[in-house]
């Protein structure tokens, strides 16, 4: 399964026949359909084992409607989490094949190593939305420096597409950008340009398509305001996307820039290593299809003019603007033949984790809408099966939590009449084989650094303190989490919708009146679950604590992991380091140099 496939010229046999290869001959078709073809097996036969585990569990004793309702929320809970144990398992296989393993997921990688020259123009584009527009305009200034560095800045130009509403921000957005055009001379400030609309309308997505209507660049780069690149992986980039001109969008792997707030330390830190293994597994049978962040990829922009326009939704309760506009745009890309990459590699590639837990929440709300928006999306016409897939599997991704939240509620009513010939032995074995799915993307990161060596995060014992703190860590997140996303979900159903708005960036600190006003839902939510279960079940507690504790803990949690103070102790330490950090890119340490030292405020 590691091996690479030698790319071969894109040709038909006849007018009508199926290509043979990929739009950019990168692959042969019948190869790429060999890999999903072993994937889906693979999927489908773990499920099917766990389903018929859990047939059995629930079965004993007949069936009755509580049966039946647990056992089509595990089920809905269980997809996502088999196909992460799998990636995890291929990822970590393609990781140590090294080069080989490389070529494999990425056959294109290796034209972006070749030292050619950018031909292609390309527009550096940040879009704005109520954000604190020195700091964006720091990062966006670093990139042009960066690429200034390299000799080849004068093919690429700078636009700040604003959504900005709020007057006072607005008059700062102005300051910055008539700042950084005073700092400069001659053709590097005439290639800096700042746009404001006066309506949001499409939210970033129609910001976007708007400044493609009017580029004369062939290319565009999207960053966030929280996105830094370094020169070298946007030349590397650009030279990919210049020796395969069938590729439409190019996803670069986005890492954590190194970060002081503890809660954001402790996500990237599991986040990082878990990415690894799953994208470039993701690379490795998706192939062509692949998926699209939104940010920190390189963008044809004639194309995604002329297709990637996205459809209208109406009204409802899932309408309006789409959100999670990126995926769609991927597979309308897809759809207009052209090929949708993910560059599987750590090279340069920066975004911010927001600061707290509350940020945190507020963020998987906006991704949860957006992603169900796709349930009204699912039959558009000429998707490829891969890229149909890929919607129904970003549904996925936020339904599983008000699965498993509703499995939980039922479990008490369940425990009140359990038959007596339950085979409790077993329910142990398939809740801890769960639990294992999930933490294996993760574990098969942390595996691959730790036969890498650890040096580049912090040393051994560092890492091996990391990786437990982030597993608490990761669990207690899961249970909020959890909670919060089932009564979002259940908001949705009463047209309770969130909206586009600007995001907190910067680590502050949190007071224990805010957290308390932040997460009432998630406690209660816990207090009732944990009171039912003490009182039916008490022993089956201690099982589920990596589940519950979290929405217990919400509230010390959200506030210990907003504090300034530990978490400039976790970064003096170097817990949850990486390895920016121990090895600093300059690009990293020009950013924090510019950010304020202690990166201390007083609590919201």
């Amino acid at each position: 399964m590691l091996h690479s496939d030698s790319p071969v010229l894109a040709e038909e046999d006849s007018a009508t026949a199926a290509p043979l290869t990929t739009p950019a001959g990168l692959q042969p078709v019948a190869a790429l359909r060999r890999r999903r073809i072993a994937m889906l097996a693979l999927n489908l036969v773990s499920c099917a084992g766990f389903a018929a585990a859990l047939a059995r569990i629930l079965g004993a004793g007949g069936w009755d409607a509580i049966d039946v309702a647990l056992f089509a929320c595990c089920l809905l809970a269980l997809p996502w989490t088999v196909l992460g144990f799998w990636n995890a398992v291929i990822g970590f296989g393609l990781l140590r094949a090294g080069p080989r393993g490389l070529a494999a997921a990425a056959p294109f990688a290796a034209a972006g190593d070749r030292p050619d020259p950018p031909r292609l123009r390309t527009a550096i584009v940040m879009t704005l939305r109520n954000e604190e527009p020195e700091r964006a305009f720091a990062r966006l200034r670093l990139v042009q420096e960066s690429l200034d560095r390299t000799g080849h800045g004068g093919w690429f130009s700078f636009h700040v597409l604003s959504d900005t509403d709020a007057p006072a921000l607005i008059a700062r957005e102005e300051a910055a950008f008539a700042a950084w055009r005073a700092a400069l001379a001659g053709a590097r400030a005439a290639r800096l340009h700042y746009r404001r609309r006066a309506e949001n309308a499409g939210f970033k997505a129609g910001n976007l398509q708007e400044f493609c209507a009017r580029a004369d660049e062939e290319l565009m780069l999207p960053l966030d305001a929280d996105s830094l690149m370094t020169g070298e992986a946007i030349l590397r980039l650009v030279r990919i996307a210049q020796a395969h001109p069938r590729i439409g969008i190019l996803q670069g792997l986005v890492v954590a820039a190194p970060a002081v707030s503890p809660f954001a330390r402790l996500f990237q830190f599991g986040m990082r290593h878990g990415m690894r293994p799953y994208t470039i597994a993701m690379a490795w049978w998706t192939g062509e299809c692949g998926p699209f962040w939104g940010h920190n990829a390189l963008v044809r922009i004639a194309p995604f003019a002329e297709h990637c326009r996205l459809p209208a939704l109406g009204p409802g309760r899932l309408g309006g603007s789409i959100l999670s506009h990126d995926q769609v745009e991927a597979v309308l890309m897809r759809r207009a033949g052209y090929e949708v990459r993910v560059l599987p590699v750590e090279t340069g590639s920066f975004e911010e984790n927001p600061p707290t837990l509350l940020d945190h929440l507020a963020r998987d709300a906006r991704w949860c809408q957006g992603n169900l928006q796709y349930v009204r999306l699912l039959r558009l016409p000429g998707l490829l099966p891969v890229s149909r897939f890929q919607l129904v599997w970003a549904i996925l991704m936020f339904l599983g939590a008000p699965a498993t939240a509703l499995a939980l509620l039922l479990l008490p009513l369940r425990l009140l009449d359990l038959p007596a010939e339950t085979p409790t032995d077993l329910a142990a074995a398939l809740y801890l084989g769960w639990l294992g799915l999930v933490l294996a993307p993760k574990y098969a990161g942390y595996a691959d650094a730790l036969l890498g060596g650890a040096a580049a995060h912090g040393g051994l014992p560092r890492f091996l303190a990391g990786i437990v703190a982030e597993t608490v860590f990761s669990f207690l997140l899961y249970g909020i989490a959890m909670v919060r996303l089932s009564l979002f979900v259940a908001g949705l159903l009463v047209d309770r919708r969130v909206t586009w708005a600007g995001q907190r960036r910067q680590a502050a600190g949190l007071s224990v009146l805010a957290a308390c006003r932040g997460l009432p839902d998630v406690v209660l939510f816990g207090t009732a679950l944990c009171g039912g279960l003490a009182l039916l079940a008490p022993g089956l507690l201690p099982w589920l604590w990596p589940l519950l504790l979290g929405p217990l803990a919400a509230i010390p949690l959200a506030v210990l992991t907003a504090s300034p103070r530990l978490g400039l102790w976790m970064a003096r330490h170097r817990l949850c380091a990486v390895p920016e950090e121990i090895g600093p890119v300059p690009e990293i340490q020009a950013m924090r140099a510019g950010s304020d030292p202690a990166l201390v405020g007083r609590p919201t």
